[in-house]
């Protein structure tokens, strides 16, 4: 894709994504996550009805009389937008491919945060982390997240998203809103996932195709792993393929909820063909009451 490609591409995407951001998730995406953190401000003496757990013991003690510690609401948020970028990620039989689902979806976040004055950062991931750009604020920041979004090209096929969150936690050390996209065609981050949802606001946001949960019928077809790019001939007739394969699918979409609900994170799923609007709309609405 040429640099003129790449930029009518993301114009494409800006103009759709930003009018979705300003007429839906504005104030939707606002309300449900601002004033969840508080930072320390300043220290003053104690007044009568003030908290006694707020007193700041060492400034008591040094001064002889009680002082407090005023904190005050967050007005800023960090988001961070972890993508995966991995082989699977380029699989679609309907409208699209689920990373071009992803892009959106990401774009229209990425938008509603700068809408309200909100830093926005991006990780792109396979097994490794492929690329990252700390959160800044403005228009310029979120097109160049658009373009990388469209135009990346990873290392690797592979997904390890216990790596990304190892990551996650190393790098973010205030409390960021963090969106994770992915097919979640992995397993085996449940302890890492606990740890960032302790510190971060964590929702997960799966794309997937229909037929990432079934084999459609079709014989003895050649089908390719697009992490391993294996190709094996399958025979597509046999009920015990299909049956293995759609266990497996539930499997990991099974083990996708369970863990973000034990970590106290959200989870959003979106089919490509689905109206991802709707389900992004549902889930701030049901968050923030």
């Amino acid at each position: 894709m040429d640099t003129k490609e790449i930029l009518k591409k993301v114009r494409k995407i800006e103009i759709k994504t930003r009018r979705l951001s300003d007429a839906v998730f504005g104030g939707e995406y606002h309300s449900t996550f601002k004033g969840r953190g508080m930072t320390f401000s300043e220290v003053r003496q104690y007044q009568y009805g003030d908290d006694i757990r707020a007193i700041d013991w060492n400034v008591t003690a040094r001064y002889n009389e009680p002082y407090v510690k005023v904190f005050e609401e967050e007005r800023e948020l960090t988001m961070l937008l972890m993508v995966d970028v991995s082989g699977s990620e380029f699989f679609g039989t309907n409208q699209q491919f689920k990373r071009d689902t992803a892009t959106e979806i990401a774009a229209t976040l990425a938008f509603s945060a700068i809408q309200n004055n909100d830093k926005v950062g991006l990780m792109l991931f396979s097994d490794q982390v492929e690329l990252y750009i700390p959160p800044k604020k403005g228009k310029s920041h979120v097109l160049r997240i658009i373009r990388e979004l469209i135009e990346f090209k990873p290392e690797s096929k592979q997904t390890n998203i216990n790596e990304a969150l190892k990551f996650l936690s190393n790098v973010m050390k205030k409390k960021a809103i963090v969106f994770l996209l992915s097919d979640f065609m992995d397993d085996d981050y449940e302890q890492t996932l606990k740890i960032a949802g302790r510190k971060h606001d964590v929702t997960g946001i799966k794309v997937f195709d229909k037929h990432d949960e079934e084999i459609p019928n079709l014989g003895i077809v050649p089908m390719k792993d697009a992490e391993t790019e294996q190709v094996q001939l399958i025979n597509t007739s046999s009920k015990k393929i299909r049956t293995n394969y759609k266990a497996n699918a539930l499997r990991l979409n099974d083990y996708y909820k369970k863990t973000f609900n034990i970590s106290g994170a959200g989870t959003i799923s979106t089919r490509v063909d689905e109206d991802y609007v709707k389900k992004l709309l549902g889930y701030f609405k049901h968050k923030g009451n």
